[in-house]
This record gives C-alpha cells, sequence and structure tokens, in this order.
C-alpha cells in the first residue's frame, strides 16, 4: 500500500489498516486510487510503493518509482508525414528547379524528374513540406516503434472479420439449404417434435458464432491486483469431460494438476473408435511429432559420427542433411534389391506354375490291375522341382543319397559314404566286403587271445653295455649296495678334505657296479637333468 506519510498509529488503526489491505488483495475492497485517478495493485510491496519523507507527499503516490525528473529539451512527438504548410502560385527563387518547392533542392527532390522543370514552366507548383526538428533522448532514438499509428493496422482487423462473416454466412446458407433438402425429402407424416429437434441440431452447427467464442470467459476483475476486464482462453469445451473425470480409479493415468496433463491412457480398455481421448503420449508419437523425434535422433547420430549438425543451432541444415539420408538409403536399398533380383531372379514375377506341379494331382484317371500295371489312362508324370536331378559326376550311377546304412548316406552304386567320390563299382563293393570281413576276423583274434593270460617272469635287465646276454639276472642286494658305494665316491670326488689317504683300489666290476655307474650318471643331453639329486 502507497502510504502518505508514517505517521504514529494506534494498535486499533493498524489492525484496521492490515484488514483493509488484506481486502483489497483479496478482491474485496477497490483499490486505492493515486493522484491521478490510477488504481494502485496493492500487491506491490511497502518498500517500494512508500514514499521517502523528503518528498511530503500528502496523498498515496507511484510517482517516486516513475522518472520525475525529465529534461525539457527532450520530446516524444515525431514528423507529421506528409503535411504541407504552403502552396505557391509560381515558381520562386531558390526553390526546387524539378517541382517549385523551397524545402528541398533539386538534387535531393523526390519527385519524378520533369521534361521542363517548375523553373522554366512556371507550372504545376508542388507545395512546401513541413520540416521539423526534434532532439530525442537516448530511448527515443533507439525506438524503432517511434512514430507509429497503431489506427494504421485497423484496416487489416477489418479485411479478416470481414473474410470470417463471410464465411460464417455461406456455411449457414449451405446448412439450411441441406436442411431444406432433408425435410422436403421426409414423409409428411413424420412427428413435428422430431423435426424440431433435428431443426435444433442443426441451428445448433449453423451458429458458429457461439462455438467460435466457447473459449472466451468475459471475467470482470474489481482491482488491478486481480486482473483486469479481458478475455481468459481456455483450451477445450466446456461440455466435454474433463480428463481426471474419464477414469475415477486411483491407479489409473496420473494427471498432473499443474501442467494439465495426463500422459498415459486413462480407459486403455476401451475401443480405440469411440475413445477420444487416448493420453498426452499419443500425439507425441503420431503426426509430425514422430518425424521431428527422428530427425533429433538423426541429428544426434550424425554428431557423435563427426558431422557438425546441431538441430538448435541450424534446424534448416539438420533436415535438409536428414532428407539427403532417406533419399540416399532409398537408393542404396533399391540397389541392393536389383542387385539381389539379377542375381537370384524374381520368383514372384515368373509365371505361375501349372497345377499339376502345385498340387501333384489332376483330373485324369488312371486304372490299375492287381499287379500294378496300368489297365486304362496314362500314369501321372512325377512333378519336376527347380533343382536339377539326375545328374551323375565321377562315373556314379546313382544320385548321392540314395543308399542309406548305419545312420549315414551313400552311393547305392558303389555303396561309399564319401561324397563326390570316385564311383568304384562292384569291386568296390567286394573290397569293402572283405575288408569288413577281415576286421571282423581281426577283432575277434584280439578278443580271443585277451581271454588267456600267460603268465610271464619279471626280469631286471643290465643297462650297461651295447652286448648284454639274454641270461644275464641282477642281484638286487648287491646293486642297492653297489648305489651306495657310487654315491659315496661321488661325494668325495666333490669334497677331496673326506678323501683318505691309504686308498685301495679294486678293478674287478661286477654287473650290479657297472649297472649303479650307468644309473647314476649325468647326461648332458637329458633335459630332466637339472632336476636330479
Amino acid at each position: 500500500m502507497a502510504t502518505a506519510s508514517v505517521a504514529f498509529k494506534s494498535r486499533e488503526d493498524h489492525r484496521k489498516q492490515m484488514e483493509l489491505e488484506e481486502a483489497r488483495k483479496a478482491g474485496l475492497a477497490p483499490a486505492e486510487v493515486d493522484e491521478d485517478g490510477k488504481e494502485i495493485n496493492p500487491h506491490i510491496p511497502q518498500y517500494m510503493s512508500s514514499a521517502p519523507w523528503y518528498l511530503n507527499a500528502e496523498r498515496p503516490s507511484l510517482k517516486h518509482q516513475r522518472k520525475w525528473k525529465s529534461d525539457p529539451n527532450y520530446t516524444k512527438s515525431w514528423y507529421d508525414r506528409g503535411a504541407k504548410i504552403y502552396h505557391a502560385d509560381k515558381y520562386r527563387k531558390g526553390a526546387c528547379e524539378n517541382c517549385g518547392a523551397m524545402t528541398h533542392t533539386t538534387k535531393t527532390c523526390m519527385e519524378r524528374p520533369r521534361k521542363l522543370g517548375a523553373k522554366w514552366t512556371n507550372k504545376n507548383i508542388a507545395p512546401d513540406e513541413k520540416v521539423e526538428s526534434f532532439e530525442l533522448d537516448y530511448d527515443g532514438k533507439r525506438d524503432r516503434w517511434n512514430g507509429y499509428d497503431a489506427a494504421s493496422y485497423a484496416h487489416v482487423i477489418e479485411r479478416y472479420e470481414a473474410r470470417d462473416e463471410a464465411r460464417k454466412k455461406y456455411l449457414k446458407e449451405q446448412q439450411l439449404k441441406k436442411l431444406e433438402e432433408k425435410n422436403s425429402s421426409e414423409n409428411v407424416d413424420t412427428d413435428d417434435e422430431d423435426n424440431e429437434d433435428a431443426l435444433k441440431v442443426d441451428e445448433a452447427k449453423v451458429d458458429e458464432s457461439k462455438q467460435m467464442d466457447f473459449a472466451k470467459v468475459e471475467k470482470r476483475v474489481r482491482t488491478t491486483g486481480g486482473g483486469s476486464t479481458g478475455t481468459v482462453r481456455n483450451l477445450r469445451i466446456r461440455e466435454d469431460t474433463a480428463k481426471y473425470l474419464l477414469n475415477l480409479d486411483v491407479n489409473s493415468a496420473h494427471y498432473d494438476p499443474k501442467t494439465r496433463s495426463m500422459r498415459e491412457d486413462p480407459l486403455p480398455d476401451m475401443d480405440p473408435n469411440e475413445k477420444f481421448y487416448a493420453g498426452d503420449n499419443q500425439n507425441r508419437v503420431s503426426g509430425q511429432a514422430l518425424e521431428f523425434k527422428q530427425l533429433n535422433i538423426h541429428a544426434w547420430e550424425a554428431f557423435e559420427k563427426g558431422n557438425d549438425v546441431h538441430m538448435q543451432a541450424a534446424p534448416s541444415q539438420a533436415e535438409l542433411l536428414y532428407k539427403n539420408y532417406k533419399i540416399n538409403k532409398e537408393k542404396l536399398k533399391s540397389k541392393v534389391k536389383e542387385t539381389v533380383l539379377e542375381k537370384y531372379g524374381n520368383a514372384a514375377a515368373e509365371e505361375v506354375l501349372p497345377r499339376e506341379l502345385l498340387l501333384g494331382q489332376s483330373e485324369r484317371e488312371v486304372e490299375y490291375d492287381r499287379a500294378g500295371r496300368i489297365i486304362k489312362g496314362q500314369e501321372m508324370a512325377l512333378p519336376k522341382s527347380k533343382y536339377e536331378e539326375d545328374v551323375y559326376i565321377n562315373n556314379h550311377t546313382a544320385v548321392w543319397g540314395s543308399w542309406w546304412k548305419d545312420h549315414q548316406w551313400g552311393y547305392k552304386c558303389c555303396k561309399q559314404f564319401i561324397r563326390n567320390s570316385y564311383c568304384t563299382g562292384a569291386a568296390g563293393i567286394e573290397a569293402a566286403e572283405a575288408a569288413a570281413d577281415l576286421m571282423k576276423a581281426n577283432i575277434a583274434r584280439k578278443e580271443a587271445s585277451e581271454d588267456v593270460v600267460v603268465p610271464t617272469e619279471e626280469k631286471q635287465l643290465a643297462t650297461w653295455g651295447s652286448e648284454i646276454p639274454d641270461d644275464l639276472v641282477l642281484d638286487q642286494v648287491k646293486l642297492a649296495e653297489a648305489l651306495k658305494k657310487e654315491d659315496k665316491r661321488k661325494r668325495e670326488e666333490k669334497d677331496e678334505r673326506k678323501r683318505k689317504y691309504n686308498v685301495k683300489w679294486n678293478d674287478e666290476v661286477t654287473a650290479e657296479d657297472m649297472e649303479a655307474y650307468r644309473m647314476k650318471k649325468v647326461h648332458h643331453d637329458d633335459p630332466m637333468k637339472d632336476f636330479l639329486n
């Protein structure tokens, strides 16, 4: 509230002042008026509406918020376009030589150049224009609407209104004409009430002025804070059922009261032909919304692949790129299709196969006897397939798959299971049978030999020397002693301090000693020598 001065108020006056402000904000009380008779918005905070003490404001006002120190040198007036001040009868010295006006020169004359100017003919002297000079302020120089006359737009509004009136009149004439034809074609005995109802319906259709203004709600607001008298637009017909009343189930589609949107379908089980509202998401996946979505996705994918395209920065470029992409895609698709058809042919465009090949039957009658011989008619030929038949390769007289044995396919002529093999004929069959008999005999002989177990005596043969007697048998006790003696000898070789002064050599070498030496000897070519003790 705008106050004139910050005077002391009692508690009761302060309470009344607060109640008055609340009533003004709620629209129950008229708004406060300033010195010029203009309403003051009650929602303006106090620190903005209160005038400074040094202005000595006697009445509430908002002048202290406006620019009250204006420069008198600046003006807001504008040029008087097309105004004339004086029309001379004869040419004057210093005037325009072309038209005869004193307000401009021949160089700046805007009239059509005359064959003989007004200076020489002294005829058709143009009137002098009204020349004005204004000193505009900073905003006035940069105001692009400065001097604009809003009344000049009235002819555009009148033209559209005239068009709408003509359209309404034409539609009404058409509806009335259809109504007259319908009434004339109906029977005379038709009930008058039905005719009146039909007339009412048609009149409702004809009276489009109400339908065009269905979204206009005249709302009178008492205060400036609540708005001004004007038109409030609504997005639906008042007689239609609201979205949130279509399905009263609490678990149905969610309705957002702030945005007035219901994305899901409130009646998913209803017949699609009968329902008029299927959720806001229905508009996002149909029409131009789907095309715009595909255009955005294409722009994102193109940007990820290295193309400098942005849907918001350059929409025309993105749309042109998407259009070229679809054209190239269709060309590539048709090219691939032509290549496939050229290579494999088009079965759909070929001639229709005869009925005998398609169904394998006909109306021809063939009679057979008990032995299977044809008595009457002609035997129906087997239908041919599109693949080549009876093609024999590698000297075969039968095709692959004509013979089956032991879960394997083969050739019947030579009984071979190897495909694309050379045909061996009857000799190959005999050789295969002989090989099978020989294999069976060997298997039986092996099984018979495995049944009889012959006990054999284990002999420990020597591993030294190239010539080994057949009856040589090593003594295991002597071999163990020889191995110990060999280990002791190797330890003495590694450490000469353990060697005794009196050494007795025995030149006699037994078979066990020789075997122990061979077993303890390290072979340099042995790959496992590093793992020995």
